[in-house]
């Protein structure tokens, strides 16, 4: 099988230049001006149109079990509808039960992803600890090629790690050079604000965000990256969404610490009004954790993210339908939380980032799939248009518009949090392992064509006083 993407120009995240791209056996065999096709290849025209790394959305919660029911996207359906927008990989999350061993869940997480169409790898959730979860993490780097580790400091009387929890975990990220990555609110805190505002009376999704301000973020953001400054390891911020948080990335990244941080599209884009809508299933469609802010927090994300503050963009796609979100009608705190977007990300981040002026081609592939891959160790074979690597790509055609509606949309869920939005610039084509899996609207996604991808451990670097520290081998500054 073979493809020969011919007449686009090709964008990377360094540079853009005229070129054809063939792909065969899955990979990219060559990257250049007016290559021939060999007999029988396909032939994609990309006349006027980029060509560009499929997307790696980093944060996704597949068929999730969480709060009493199971998110409606299935390994499947979801990197399906990827596709549609034009990512090609997720990164997804297993998170054990309390008193779970870290490779039972694991297993059951891979047994369930079998089904994705798309590439896919694991971050592993530490949400307790023994001597058993120390030897799994070990067994979990250096046998299944994770290289992650996250970290709830939300959700008290669950999956919430305690700070004991992150120390401990932290420190044997250490030892086997993996990352550590942080949901960052203060679970107290916000355990708390909620039982006040129940005793209030406040029942509503007007309430979830007034129980998750800004200052839990903040505050929880300051004590992991401390942590991690201390001990000495790579820290990566998931949905990242406040100027609070935003500033103690920023203020540890000028101190020269190995921070990272991700945003999704929807916290660049949505603001806390949605909450106060008069009807109540389109405010509950919203809830999600950390919750959509105030509109000057949107500006503080942008800057972040056009100044390399934040370095990824993402999704946390975790799709709960209307019926499920009634579970919380009389109770804003059992409201699942979760918001679908891995089919809108690329197009409302080229839509209000490219063609607003925010970002250019090659800063778009950046946070859309490059950085990403060089954060989590699996760069150039994903992330990149060059000889050798994967063969996930997306052809993008800047002109082509649409409006963004739950109708049409490929997700499974009965709601959109972009409905409405009109936007400029598509994929039109998508490649995954050198196959056409979109083509025109045409989708060819092929149940369990997805592989698991591993990821290497990162390389330790010793300090002048014999103090370990580990660094990633290839990062985006």
């Amino acid at each position: 099988m073979s493809l020969l993407i011919r007449g686009g120009t090709v964008v990377t995240a360094d540079a853009r230049q005229r070129a054809d791209v063939y792909c065969e056996d899955g990979l990219i065999k060559a990257v250049g001006p007016d290559l021939e096709a060999p007999a029988g290849a396909e032939i994609v025209d990309a006349g006027g149109r980029y060509v560009m790394p499929g997307g790696i959305d980093p944060h996704t919660h597949m068929e999730l079990p969480f709060m009493g029911t199971v998110a409606s996207e299935d390994f499947f359906s979801g990197t399906a509808a990827g596709f549609a927008g034009g990512t090609t990989s997720i990164i997804d999350f297993v998170i054990p039960s309390p008193d779970q061993p870290l490779m039972d869940a694991y297993r059951a997480w891979r047994g369930w992803a079998e089904k994705s169409a798309g590439d896919y790898g694991f971050h592993v959730a530490v949400t307790w600890w023994d001597q058993s979860v120390h030897a799994d993490m070990a067994t979990l780097v250096r046998e299944e090629g994770v290289n992650s580790f996250k970290h709830f400091m939300a959700y008290k009387g669950a999956i919430m790690a305690t700070d004991e929890i992150m120390y401990s975990s932290f420190r044997r990220a250490v030892e086997l050079g993996a990352m550590v990555t942080v949901h960052a609110e203060n679970g107290e805190l916000v355990y708390q604000l909620q039982k006040e505002l129940v005793a209030q009376g406040m029942l509503g999704p007007e309430a979830h965000h007034l129980s998750r301000p800004p200052a839990a973020e903040g505050e929880a953001a300051h004590r992991a990256i401390r942590f991690a400054e201390v001990i000495g390891v790579p820290i990566y911020m998931v949905h990242v969404s406040t100027q609070d948080a935003v500033d103690v990335i920023a203020r540890a990244r000028a101190q020269g610490q190995r921070v990272f941080g991700e945003v999704l599209a929807g916290h660049l884009l949505i603001d806390e009004s949605v909450y106060r809508h008069p009807d109540w299933a389109t405010a509950a469609a919203h809830v999600m954790s950390p919750p959509f802010r105030e509109k000057h927090h949107q500006n503080a994300l942008w800057n972040a993210l056009q100044s390399g503050t934040l370095q990824t963009t993402a999704t946390d796609h975790c799709c709960f339908c209307a019926e499920q979100k009634a579970m919380g009608r009389n109770d804003f705190t059992r409201i699942p939380n979760g918001t679908a977007g891995i089919e809108d990300r690329m197009t409302a981040l080229w839509t209000h980032g490219v063609g607003a002026g925010r970002l250019t081609p090659e800063e778009f592939v950046a946070v859309t799939s490059a950085n990403t891959a060089k954060i989590f160790n699996i760069y150039p074979r994903k992330g990149s248009v060059s000889v050798g690597a994967d063969a996930d790509l997306v052809v993008w055609d800047p002109e082509a518009t649409k409006t963004i509606s739950a109708k049409t949309h490929h997700q499974n869920i009965d709601f959109n949090i972009f409905e409405g939005m009109e936007i400029k610039g598509l994929a039109s084509h998508t490649v995954s392992q050198g196959k056409l899996v979109y083509a025109d609207g045409d989708m060819r996604a092929v149940r369990g064509a997805g592989r698991y991808v591993k990821r290497p451990a990162f390389s330790p670097i010793f300090d002048a006083i014999g103090k370990s520290r580990r660094t990633p081998r290839m990062v985006a500054r």
